[in-house]
């Protein structure tokens, strides 16, 4: 949601609200606002709503924007992304941002989530089951705020932080012009934090240099390290968390932390990632080292190093007297690689109170690092740890998901004598089980039998409805039961299986104290929609019987293009006890084309449109007259593509069977 920058009158609050305009009289607010969904994309999204609003406020010339400095703009930004960083932590959920300018230059930030898990704290202690992240962010927006709270209402917390112009450095002191729009549209975007005032502005990368040239100039070095973190340091941490939140493979996150740290906080730097399935056991008291870890990436500012100095840090890689601890400790100067001396530091990369790795630093010359060097390496790490942490919870989901699919369908589809068949099939998440299934197997007695299935709903759910009933088809089909027997049977067996499913909730819930379910309240039937089919062969065509159960009806394609529906619409699967199913026999003839599909094509969209719309399904399939199956197949699959500028937001699937 973009910016809503409007005015309003200064209004008394209800006690214990945020306190943005005590002491203020009545004048006009810059305010703006945004709702976010609570992701990793939330702090990015939130300051590009306070950028947006800044530069309009600007633009239009509002009370209190002539004290706006980019060092105030550059806090306001910061302050932003770390409070919603806190609440999507804790709270997971949708959170509201609001940003507001009195006229005296001061900036009130608020962050409010509907549905607060537990309250941040903040402190020093740390355990490996109970680790520092209640307060996430707060103590930078503690240093930058004037004041800063906590408001409880039922139901919402917002957190809130007030940034005063008042006292801090002015455009006038700094002998420069005011912020304009432009430069807070581009603070903190693709040009990076900013550095200077006015005209002479320009990226904080240009105007620090390359840390690691001209290493031996310790003055030198000590100006630039206080320019830097001066005025970019604080937004750098808040552009790396975007950078690495979402990244999903821990290689790619470590590669990125290599990026981040070289040249700007160290000359060069390493990563181990260590296998947290070995636990405890992966640290031995002497010489506690980890075990099976590996060196993921080395990075040097002169990239005539790296060889020397992976081979180095290979021969003695990190140790830790506490690994559950983020450190930083003294690390071995890889003295014979680099032919110099500096000091090292190795950082432990903690998340969740699991050792996921260490994070090692560099630095040429005999003043080794700041304080605050460390202390922005620290916090870099525990992001870069969380980052690590959620691209391995996300590879292990993938596996689990992947193993799960590869159980839920078929190894291979069955060859038919006399037919020729073609699969399209493309669930939409890569990551978790299709709602979507087929199948296509021999039956005995010379029978084959084929099913196009769509599940309500996707995931677990999904896997659990197809694991049952893709097997259940092949037990049935091959004791010979026919068409409207499979679907009668297996009806009744979602039904029960859902009633069940039903019975175990509501007696777990009384088990621990729960109130007794109502009948209707528990989990709900799990509804199929089905076409199931069964083939015989016969000289000169197939033979063919099947039923349509709540499914997108199956479409026979003629040599002459005429296209017709061959099934009745019937009542979806495990909605309705005691329905009785009936089937439609017809004879596929040589060169005669059957289409099965899913209703991610007949419901593929393009703004209200839907692919099937005045019978678009079969208007596409009579365009492919003369095609084979497989032609026929991916000129569908294309077309259903093409039909919307986006890509199908539903799993897709269709099966081409053609007589020869």
């Amino acid at each position: 949601m973009g910016a809503i920058p409007t005015q309003r009158e200064t209004a008394s609050h209800l006690s214990g609200a945020p306190p943005h305009t005590a002491g203020a009289s009545a004048q006009d607010l810059g305010r703006a606002h945004v709702a976010l969904l609570g992701s990793s994309l939330a702090p990015g999204a939130a300051r590009a709503m306070v950028r947006a609003a800044l530069a309009d406020w600007c633009a239009r010339g509002l009370p209190g924007t002539e004290q706006l400095t980019e060092h105030l703009a550059a806090d306001v930004l910061v302050v932003v992304s770390e409070l919603v960083t806190n609440a999507v932590v804790h709270a997971g959920t949708d959170v509201e941002v609001v940003c507001l300018m009195e006229e005296t230059g001061t900036v009130v930030v608020e962050t409010a989530d509907h549905h607060p898990s537990r309250a941040p704290r903040g402190g020093d202690d740390e355990t490996p089951a109970d680790p520092s992240e209640y307060g996430r962010g707060l103590r930078l927006v503690a240093a930058l705020s004037e004041a800063w709270g906590i408001t409880y209402r039922p139901g919402t917390k917002t957190v809130w932080a007030r940034l005063p112009a008042a006292g801090r450095e002015t455009a006038a002191d700094a002998g420069g012009d005011a912020v304009t729009a432009e430069q807070i549209e581009a603070y903190a975007g693709r040009e990076g934090p900013w550095t200077g005032h006015g005209p002479d502005a320009r990226p904080w990368t240009e105007a620090a240099g390359d840390p690691s040239a001209d290493v031996a100039d310790t003055g030198l070095r000590g100006l630039r390290d206080r320019e830097w973190l001066g005025r970019g340091a604080l937004s750098f941490l808040a552009e790396a968390s975007d950078l690495l939140a979402g990244q999903l493979d821990e290689d790619l996150v470590a590669s990125l932390t290599g990026q981040l740290v070289v040249p700007r906080l160290a000359d060069w730097c390493g990563v181990w990632l260590e296998d947290e399935s070995l636990g405890r056991g992966a640290w031995s008291d002497e010489p506690g080292t980890a075990v099976g870890a590996r060196l993921a990436g080395v990075w040097h500012a002169g990239e005539g190093h790296i060889d020397e100095l992976r081979l180095a840090l290979e021969k003695d890689p990190p140790r830790a007297r506490d690994p559950w601890r983020s450190g930083p400790v003294g690390h071995p100067w890889p003295g014979d690689a680099l032919g110099t001396q500096g000091a090292a530091l190795a950082y432990r990369l903690v998340a969740g109170g699991r050792p996921l790795g260490t994070l090692v630093i560099g630095r040429a010359g005999p003043a080794g690092f700041p304080d605050e060097i460390t202390g922005l390496v620290e916090d870099l790490s525990r992001r870069v740890a969380l980052a690590i942490g959620a691209a391995r919870q996300y590879a292990r989901q993938a596996t689990i998901s992947a193993v799960l699919q590869r159980g839920l369908l078929p190894g291979a589809v069955a060859e038919i004598p006399g037919v020729r068949s073609a699969l399209v099939y493309e669930p939409r998440d890569k990551g978790g089980p299709s709602g979507d299934f087929y199948d296509l197997f021999p039956a005995g007695d010379g029978r084959w039998c084929f099913a196009v299935g769509d599940v309500q709903g996707k995931g677990p759910e999904a896997a659990v409805v197809i694991g049952l009933a893709r097997p259940w088809l092949r037990l049935l089909a091959r004791e010979q039961y026919g068409v409207p027997d499979v679907l009668d049977r297996l009806n009744q067996l979602l039904l029960d299986d859902a009633t069940e499913a039903a019975d175990a909730a509501a007696r777990a819930l009384v088990a621990v104290g729960g109130p007794p379910v109502a009948p209707g309240d528990g989990p709900q039937t799990r509804f199929l929609s089905l076409l199931y089919g069964e083939l015989e062969p016969f000289e000169g065509g197939v033979r063919c019987t099947l039923a349509s159960a709540g499914h997108p009806l199956p479409l026979l394609l003629a040599p002459d293009g005429a296209v017709r529906a061959v099934a009745a619409p019937q009542t979806l699967l495990g909605v309705v006890e005691d329905t009785a199913y009936t089937s439609e026999t017809f004879e596929l003839r040589s060169g005669e084309t059957l289409l099965c599909v899913t209703d991610g094509v007949t419901e593929r969209r393009s703004g209200s449109r839907q692919f099937d719309d005045g019978d678009g399904l079969a208007a596409a399939l009579a365009g492919c007259a003369g095609l084979d199956a497989g032609l026929v197949a991916e000129r569908i699959r294309r077309l259903v593509h093409e039909f919307g500028p986006r890509p199908p937001e539903d799993d897709l699937a269709l099966l081409v069977l053609q007589a020869e």
